[in-house]
């Protein structure tokens, strides 16, 4: 196993994100320690990357023919959250390769402006039929360019 640095990368503010996606938690986000569990901040990062993919009329989940699927995530936390909070997610492109994605992701209880939590998400764009990685169709790749910071 490679080496890592085990620093915690420093807090981000909303000012490091370019969309904002709200999101509320659920009574089933919370675990047995009154805080939303850490598997929820991955279902807030892929609600929030899809969430914005869709409204941009990018993504039809059950009908787009090319589809980013997850390949890699991590997350820190800072704070904790609890249901019943309203959060809001930003998103930004840290890194746009031909058939990938990565983004940079923090989650913020609403009005407040220092993460909760913050990490990355990586998506592999592939053929829905044959899973093989595949370019970014153009029309995503604009959304995609217009959230890098």
């Amino acid at each position: 196993m490679a080496k890592t640095d085990a620093a915690k990368p420093a807090r981000t503010t909303t000012n490091d994100y370019a969309r904002f996606y709200s999101i509320s938690t659920r009574w089933s986000d919370n675990d047995m320690y009154g805080h939303v569990n850490n598997v929820a901040y991955y279902s807030f990062f892929d609600t929030a990357v899809n969430g914005i993919l869709i409204d941009a009329g990018v993504l039809d989940p059950i009908a787009s023919t090319i589809v980013g699927l997850v390949v890699e995530t991590r997350c820190s936390y800072f704070a904790s959250l609890t249901y019943p909070d309203h959060i809001e997610v930003g998103v930004a492109v840290a890194h746009l390769g031909s058939s990938s994605v990565r983004y940079s992701i923090g989650v913020f209880r609403a009005g407040e402006n220092e993460a909760a939590a913050q990490g990355e998400f990586t998506h592999v764009y592939v053929d829905r039929a044959t899973q093989a990685a595949t370019p970014i169709p153009a029309d995503v790749r604009a959304v995609l360019e217009e959230m890098r910071l």
